[in-house]
């Protein structure tokens, strides 16, 4: 029940009234706190046409509402319920549903200062992409009504396709681009098509976990297979689990300790999938934001088997409330991947493709890059110097810095405690398997804001490290 739509059933053989019935259900919504303070009832008419019953008998429940101080009726608002309700009203919140899982409390819920994976907001160009917003929303709201094609709009699948050949070295036709909810959608959509069920599949060691946890959920069996200073060592994931049909990677930077897989393991990668007929996912993560140097080459733009398939978003380039990414898929998944698309998939809304494409054709996204990078560059200088200064050894790894702790610290425990004073540090040991071998840090996003607030954010996190220490 809501307040757009209640929904309560109607005992048309029942002994209370009609009017009576509907009484009772709205107070209860109000007292159950679905209904909170402040909010709209449906008019008459929409609440009548609803229940089907006639418009006077809900203006009879809604009178008699009225007269006990629940809701208070008006020409300019409607109905609504009173923003103070009578003092003997026993109301009480509907508790919300939490999460409890590691996954929701160690990498999405937590907000605050250090914070990874979002970009700068102090520098994030509002007022452009809010003009684009709008103007595609305005062209697709003045199109004639049908449904959008589900692998997402042409226009923006050739720009991706030829952006990606310029900067990632892929060469693909707009045919192997689908675009997706973010990198998550990409996944699950490939995921999807391949209906791998119950084979294993290699995963970094440290990895992402929502990425890990997204295998699993598709039935995979994971096989963790340790990061060293050159990245996955495909050596170990062959002697370990040569059978696998997929290996999930980062070889651009990875995630998260920002190593670039060299050559002669792409190279060996590649070799064993086309060997065993597996498949690589590359997680395109950071895309281009190679802070040191020019990007590395995309894995997929050195597959000549046809076996590598690349996920890539817009979530760290510009922002991930776009909820915005893309899947390049060799030649033989089109059409699978396309069908996956077109029943349990789509792509996302097409005022945000467009005004995404009008980013990217406009020489916006380009400029907004090379920006970025500065910015970043400047702030996780200063991050590790700051840390450096207290008495940290501090790495720069990509967005984000890694310090590690005193001896015998639990990371995990600082990050939680660190949430209550409005730090969002991520705690290394999370991104392990479990029962695997682990390392203790905390990854500290270089995204907020520099200056006094960054030096202060230190500060409380150095406090809380000694204290738990």
């Amino acid at each position: 029940m809501n307040k757009k739509n209640l929904r309560f059933t109607i005992d048309r053989a029942g002994r209370l009234s009609i009017a009576e019935q509907i009484r009772r259900g709205i107070t209860e919504a109000i007292a159950s706190g679905v209904l909170q303070p402040g909010a709209r009832l449906p008019s008459w008419i929409d609440l009548a046409t609803q229940l089907g019953v006639s418009r006077g008998t809900v203006k009879t429940a809604y009178e008699r509402l009225s007269d006990e101080q629940f809701v208070v009726m008006s020409r300019s608002r409607g109905t609504c319920v009173v923003d103070n309700l009578p003092v003997n009203t026993a109301t009480h919140s509907v508790p919300e549903a939490v999460p409890t899982s590691e996954l929701y409390q160690d990498f999405l819920f937590p907000t605050g200062d250090f914070q990874m994976g979002i970009p700068a907001g102090d520098v994030f160009p509002v007022p452009l992409l809010s003009r684009l917003f709008a103007s595609s929303a305005r062209k697709v709201m003045s199109l004639r009504q049908a449904y959008c094609d589900p692998r997402g709009e042409n226009e923006l699948r050739r720009e991706i396709a030829g952006q990606l050949t310029l900067s990632r070295g892929i060469k693909c036709h707009p045919s192997q681009v689908f675009i997706t909810t973010g990198f998550t959608g990409g996944l699950g959509l490939v995921l999807h098509a391949l209906s791998l069920h119950g084979k294993p599949a290699w995963v970094e060691n440290p990895g992402f976990p929502p990425a890990r946890k997204a295998l699993s959920l598709a039935g995979l069996t994971t096989i963790p297979v340790p990061v060293d200073a050159q990245g996955i060592d495909v050596e170990y994931g062959i002697r370990h689990a040569p059978d696998a049909a997929v290996a999930l990677v980062t070889p651009g930077q990875q995630a998260p300790l920002g190593m670039t897989l060299p050559l002669e393991r792409r190279n060996r990668l590649l070799e064993w999938a086309n060997t065993n007929a597996s498949w690589i996912i590359e997680d395109d993560y950071l895309g281009e934001l190679q802070l040191n140097r020019r990007a590395a080459p995309a894995l997929a733009s050195q597959d000549t088997f046809g076996r590598v398939i690349h996920i890539g978003s817009f979530s760290k380039t510009i922002t991930p409330g776009l909820r915005l990414g893309f899947v390049v898929v060799p030649p033989s998944l089109v059409e699978a991947v396309a069908d996956v698309a077109a029943c349990l998939s789509p792509a996302p809304d097409p005022a945000i493709q467009l005004a995404t494409l009008a980013f990217l054709n406009e020489g916006h996204f380009l400029r907004h890059l090379r920006k970025m990078k500065r910015v970043y560059t400047t702030r996780s200088n200063k991050l590790a110097l700051m840390m450096t200064e207290m008495g940290y050894k501090a790495h720069i790894h990509g967005l984000s810095v890694l310090i590690d702790l005193p001896d015998g610290a639990q990371d995990k425990t600082i990050a939680h405690y660190a949430y209550n004073y409005g730090l969002a540090p991520s705690p290394l040991s999370g991104w392990y398997l479990p029962d695997t071998p682990s390392r203790a840090g905390l990854l500290l996003g270089v995204s907020g804001q520099e200056g006094e607030s960054l030096l202060q954010a230190c500060q409380r996190l150095h406090r809380l490290i000694a204290k738990l220490s």
